[in-house]
C-alpha cells in the first residue's frame, strides 16, 4: 500500500498491513523497496548461517533492502537498518528448515 499498490497476502508478517497508519508521515522517507516473500526468506536463512543473526522474515527484508540500497549508492556510503523481527518464533517452521 505504501508503494501504491493494493493490499495483498504476503508472508511477511509486521510489513504491508494493508492500509497507512496514521501516525506515519509519508513526507520523511525517500523511497520504498520491495521484497518478495522467498527473497525475504533465504536473506533470513543466509543471514543466520554466514553472519550468526536469527532474524524474522521480515528482518530477511530489511537485510535485502539495505545491501540493494549499498549496492546502487557504492562504496564509502553508509547504510542502516532496522532488523523489525526475532527468528526465534520461526525455528520451527519451514523458515528455518536447513534440511
Amino acid at each position: 500500500v505504501l508503494s501504491g499498490g493494493e493490499p495483498g497476502p504476503h508472508k511477511l508478517q509486521g510489513l504491508g498491513a494493508g492500509f497507512i497508519p496514521g501516525t506515519l508521515n509519508t513526507e520523511i522517507y525517500d523511497e520504498i523497496i520491495k521484497v518478495g516473500n522467498e527473497v525475504a526468506m533465504e536473506t533470513s536463512r543466509r543471514v543466520a548461517k554466514e553472519e550468526g543473526i536469527l532474524g524474522g522474515i521480515s528482518s530477511g527484508a530489511a537485510i535485502y533492502a539495505a545491501i540493494q540500497k549499498a549496492k546502487e549508492l557504492g562504496k564509502g556510503k553508509t547504510v542502516v537498518t532496522v532488523l523489525p523481527s526475532n527468528g526465534e518464533r520461526y525455528l520451527s517452521t519451514p523458515l528455518y528448515n536447513f534440511e
